[in-house]
């Protein structure tokens, strides 16, 4: 049953009375906070659970950002006071979940809001514990390819030369789940999406809607993928972890590396994982949906995201190294001539400046882009990631390409490796 609009400010705090009683008569199930208006610093979601804390019950609340989840509890008195000023100024959208029925909060933009009962679809409230088990991406299940990488020792315990491989990997798969879920390949909860029949599909060329509206299957290819272990990564989180039908390609131009990483994936019988022999540009690839280029050197991060683009990919990850093109360009201009003197200022300035173009570039392709912290900085200084998902039609925003341009000028750049796409939008040149 569907209420009348009514105000926002109404429908909120009927919503937070809701949850405050179901706290308290013990029929509180879940708690989801979604659609984040333009407040600064807003989680992209917001997860709620009754937790007991020193025999109170309180609300336990997960921040979900891109790449990391900040837990907060609220004690159950000032809950009903802190949904009322979340609802309609920070998020659009709310679903709460009891024993008895399922509301739903609903903020339009002319002020108005919807609040909607459900029947409820749980009629068993879980469990209030507050120290649930750490959930890992990387557990036994993952053993038979660590160890295959030698990451891991016969035992299965970890090697203490392998300690900094396997933080990688796992803070890797970490940032690849919340981009997953931005891509609406699963869903918040980690579920896979229904595909909808044809009658309810998004028309073709919408460049919103994911892959997952036109096929079932996903294909992901990690270009200079090397001894593979992030490209096993990907695959055991994809096809284990989130059971996706899932082909991934790693793409190497060592032989020898592409024969040992087949074997370790026909070792361990990991169907839809393969490894091909190419380079970044000469790779033959299918339509792909996520590519993926970690720690290519110099101008090869730039053919990664070119061929990304050229293949209409939802999701493109690079974690940049070795800038060499910018520098000898990089002219010295007011108020920043006296700090660039400084050759280590210079470097890093040349470093800043092609993957700030490398972003904008994107940006100009159609990508949502973030640039995030890979690995840790006391381990490599290289530890940038830039993460760019498609949302938009390529090459329309004349604002995005004048950002470039004006960044070039302001640099003296005359050329980047990625001008060709400043030219009516050309790739594969």
């Amino acid at each position: 049953m569907a209420d009348a609009d009514t105000s926002s400010s109404e429908a909120a705090l009927a919503f937070a009375q809701a949850a405050a009683v179901s706290l308290t008569d013990g029929t509180f199930v879940r708690l989801a906070l979604s659609s984040p208006t333009e407040a600064p610093d807003a989680a992209l979601k917001i997860l709620g659970r009754s937790v007991m804390l020193k025999g109170v019950p309180n609300l336990s609340l997960t921040f979900r950002y891109a790449t990391r989840d900040v837990t907060k509890n609220v004690s159950m008195k000032e809950s009903a006071v802190w949904l009322r000023e979340q609802l309609g100024t920070h998020y659009r959208s709310a679903l709460l979940g009891t024993t008895k029925a399922d509301w739903q909060y609903i903020s339009k933009a002319d002020g108005q809001a919807r609040l909607i009962s459900h029947k409820a679809t749980s009629r068993k409230a879980p469990a209030r514990v507050h120290d649930q088990p750490k959930a890992t991406l990387l557990d036994h299940s993952a053993n038979d390819w660590l160890r295959g990488l030698e990451v891991l020792d016969r035992d299965g315990k970890l090697r203490g030369s392998m300690a900094d491989k396997h933080r990688q990997i796992s803070h890797y798969l970490e940032i690849l789940s919340h981009l997953v879920k931005e891509c609406e390949w699963i869903d918040s909860e980690g579920r896979v999406p229904r595909v909808p029949d044809a009658s309810t599909r998004p028309e073709d060329g919408d460049s919103q809607s994911s892959s997952l509206w036109s096929k079932s299957d996903l294909t992901i290819a990690d270009m200079g993928c090397g001894k593979g272990y992030l490209t096993f990564g990907a695959w055991h989180y994809f096809h284990r972890v989130c059971k996706l039908p899932v082909k991934v390609i790693g793409v190497e131009t060592r032989a020898d590396l592409v024969a040992a990483t087949n074997k370790l994936a026909r070792q361990i019988q990991a169907d839809g994982l393969e490894f091909v022999a190419g380079t970044i540009e000469s790779a033959k690839l299918p339509s792909v949906d996520a590519l993926i280029a970690l720690h290519a050197c110099n101008t090869a991060t730039d053919d990664a995201i070119r061929r990304g683009i050229e293949l209409r990919a939802k999701l493109i990850v690079v974690a940049p190294c070795c800038h060499k093109e910018i520098r000898p360009q990089l002219g010295k201009p007011e108020p920043l001539a006296s700090v660039l003197q400084q050759g280590l200022m210079q470097e890093r300035m040349a470093e800043w400046v092609t993957d700030g173009l490398r972003a904008l570039f994107l940006e100009w392709a159609g990508y949502r882009t973030k640039v995030m912290e890979f690995v840790a900085s006391e381990h490599t200084p290289k530890n940038l990631m830039i993460a760019a998902i498609r949302e938009r039609e390529p090459f329309k925003d004349e604002g995005a390409k004048k950002r470039i341009e004006e960044l070039k000028t302001f640099f003296g750049i005359q050329h980047h490796a990625l001008d060709s796409l400043l030219e009516s939008g050309q790739v594969g040149k």
